[in-house]
């Protein structure tokens, strides 16, 4: 099932290792792009994929993460109406940029620079879900309790 992992995987694999979980980044052989592509490739739902989307913080142009379940439309008007801040759209090479990932294999950790992180409470209702590990085609399996200690989110609902 696993490949050899790249460059931008290892490095997430490493801050994962450093968390002292039994964390196992996979490259895939086949996409996980896009949450479907991702859900076929593992063999689970599409609500178990958590999906890492940057946004830019419409005021101060700082990267917000919100990580949300693979079948759910980010609402950003209800989520800046929760937090106070607007959610600007983030195009490739501000994502890039300010977390060190393309899009397509942004993972919820392991960025480049601090990032606010919302995370989707839809998650909370699996025991196990899935995110980018920093390629089109790498993941790894994590329960929604641990994804909220490694990435210091904020539950909220974002749909």
């Amino acid at each position: 099932m696993s490949e050899p992992l790249k460059a931008s995987s290892m490095r997430v694999q490493e801050f994962l290792s450093q968390r002292g979980e039994a964390f196992v980044v996979q490259q895939m052989p086949d996409s996980t792009r896009t949450a479907q592509d991702a859900a076929q490739a593992i063999g689970c739902t599409v609500d178990q994929i958590a999906k890492s989307l940057i946004f830019k913080n419409g005021e101060t142009g700082e990267p917000i993460l919100v990580v949300a379940s693979g079948t759910n439309h980010v609402d950003t008007e209800k989520v800046a109406a929760t937090i106070g801040v607007s959610l600007a759209k983030a195009n490739a090479k501000f994502v890039r940029d300010k977390v060190g990932f393309a899009i397509g294999g942004v993972p919820p950790v392991a960025h480049s620079e601090n990032v606010m992180t919302l995370l989707d409470n839809d998650l909370l209702q699996h025991e196990q879900i899935w995110a980018a590990a920093g390629t089109p085609n790498s993941v790894f399996k994590l329960t929604p309790s641990q994804l909220g200690d490694l990435t210091n989110g904020r539950w909220l609902d974002v749909v």
